[in-house]
């Protein structure tokens, strides 16, 4: 219950400052001080009984019309315990009361606001919230509404709107937020329709949307992103790498998200050029994908048992259940024709066990997280789920292994090993 007493603790105190108030008014005109209520409303607090002591101000709030912060107060609780309709009703009467002055009724409007919002009545809220942003046409907090309202609705060119009305108003720049809503428009842009391919015109809405979007905020790996699908769809494959290694040097936490068009375009050349490419790119930042990237070229370059060297190497500086799997999944059981088991005794007969584990604790490792709030995904979101923050869920870091390396397993080097 200890929960309940921390969400009153405003209620609480906002009533502590009532009862002063109506007690010091209560000795200047001679009347009787009417605290007896609201103590008794603090005691269900303090005796963690939250619904007794909200049904009671409830009531005190209705006996004196003059409580529009109580009233605010309340209504905002009641949206926290997730009571959104006894919250609106709250509201709703704030809203109607005719002699609420601006900043109250500015007030009012924008807690009405964030019930309908919280309901998912959408179209409730923005006509608030408009209306709100009339009368307080400096103010970010009815902008921001909004924009988390066209937000949810993926309206992105309103979003560009509003993001643009409260970069003249704010201190905060959003231009990451500008380049985002402008490579979502890109994407719109992109999309197919049913019957057939992407048009010309489409295409060329979408340079300018990227375009934009780099202007908004230059290093927008995104945009980078997304200009190199360009390239690499229209054969310009000098271009497309060339957007790939920005990418991976502007933005090394996106380097997986190139992983696979990188490889396409390198392997198409001749040479270990994907392979050192790849080592490369490791050193700038080591990760599950490209370790296993390397594994999967230097496997089909070297073969298998060069590419459990690479991934042993990985794993000494890394305790990572992804690359561990790949490694097991190098390692031969006996029953490929003329390939003898990598073990024998209780290891090789316990090693399909120590397989399904591995793979188990793979699967719930998280490939991305915010680096804001710590939310873990499966796949990358450019907006965070959690915080709603754009550009902020980046590839998962495995955990380093802090100097418990071990010494390097035997092996005889190839020529074609990179350092």
């Amino acid at each position: 219950m200890t929960e309940w007493l921390f969400l009153l603790l405003p209620l609480a105190a906002f009533s502590g400052w009532w009862v002063a108030r109506r007690t010091q008014a209560g000795r200047r005109s001679g009347g009787a001080i009417p605290d007896a209520a609201f103590l008794r409303g603090l005691n269900y607090l303090l005796d963690q009984r939250p619904d007794k002591a909200i049904d009671l101000f409830v009531k005190l709030a209705e006996v004196d019309s003059d409580t529009v912060e109580l009233h605010l107060a309340l209504g905002s609780l009641f949206r926290r315990r997730g009571e959104v309709e006894r919250a609106i009703r709250i509201h709703q009467n704030l809203v109607a009361r005719p002699g609420l002055d601006r900043g109250q009724r500015g007030f009012a409007l924008y807690e009405l606001a964030q019930d309908y919002n919280r309901a998912g009545l959408f179209d409730r809220a923005e006509a608030l919230l408009l209306e709100l942003v009339e009368i307080e046409p400096g103010e970010r907090r009815g902008l921001r509404g909004l924009l988390d309202i066209y937000q949810q609705e993926k309206d992105w060119a309103r979003c560009l709107e509003i993001a643009q009305r409260l970069a003249l108003i704010s201190n905060r720049p959003m231009d990451v937020e500008l380049s985002q809503y402008h490579c979502e428009l890109a994407e719109e842009a992109l999309r197919a329709p049913a019957s057939g391919a992407v048009s010309g015109g489409a295409v060329e809405r979408a340079r300018e949307h990227l375009s934009a979007a780099q202007a908004a905020h230059p290093l927008c790996v995104r945009a980078m992103l997304l200009e190199g699908r360009l390239a690499n769809e229209r054969g310009d494959a000098v271009t497309a790498l060339g957007l790939y290694r920005r990418v991976a040097e502007q933005g090394p936490a996106f380097i997986s998200e190139v992983l696979p068009q990188l490889v396409e375009v390198l392997s198409a050349q001749r040479g270990d050029s994907l392979i050192a490419e790849l080592e490369r790119l490791y050193r700038i930042r080591p990760g599950s994908a490209l370790a296993l990237a390397l594994a999967d070229a230097v496997e089909q370059a070297q073969g298998p048992e060069a590419a459990a060297y690479r991934l042993a190497r990985h794993l000494r500086d890394f305790a990572d259940p992804i690359a561990l799997e790949r490694l097991l999944a190098l390692v031969p059981t006996g029953s490929e024709p003329g390939v003898a088991p990598a073990s024998s005794g209780p290891l090789g007969a316990h090693l399909e066990t120590v397989r399904r584990v591995v793979r188990r604790l793979a699967e719930q490792h998280g490939a991305y997280q915010c680096d804001h709030c710590g939310f873990l995904a499966r796949r990358l979101h450019w907006q965070c789920p959690s915080c709603k923050r754009w550009g902020t869920i980046k590839a998962a870091q495995p955990e380093p292994m802090q100097g418990e390396a071990g010494p390097a397993p035997p092996r005889t080097p190839t020529p074609g090993d990179r350092t």
